[in-house]
């Protein structure tokens, strides 16, 4: 397995982790926050420094693409955490959990297009 297919398979690791966290138990927003810290830490110390090699399974632009859309997804996912936090009636909460939920599926299909 190469390296990029190995950090994007731990990156799909931890993403599958924390979706299963906010689906199966009741989340703190503290500690949803402290999970999305170490998912951005992760990213920008393991992802974003790969570079492309031409013996890898995809295309270089299509590799870009996706590392690209991946970035953006985990910034919103930031974003829907905070508005997680700042959550005051239950209903509301459910439904920021129900966001943070769909953007974790997008960014965990994103990983599998890149492992394929």
């Amino acid at each position: 397995m190469s390296l990029i297919r190995e950090k994007y398979h731990a990156l799909k690791i931890l993403l599958k982790q924390l979706h299963s966290d906010i689906t199966t138990t009741k989340v703190e927003a503290s500690q949803l926050r402290q999970s999305m810290t170490s998912l951005q830490e992760f990213f920008q110390q393991q992802i974003v420094p790969l570079v492309y090699k031409d013996t890898d399974s995809f295309d270089e632009s299509r590799f870009q693409s996706y590392q690209t859309e991946i970035s953006k997804q985990l910034h919103l996912l930031e974003i829907d955490v905070m508005f997680f936090q700042g959550a005051r009636q239950a209903f509301t909460a459910k439904n920021r959990l129900d966001a943070i939920g769909d953007r974790l599926t997008t960014l965990i299909e994103y990983c599998n297009a890149i492992l394929q």
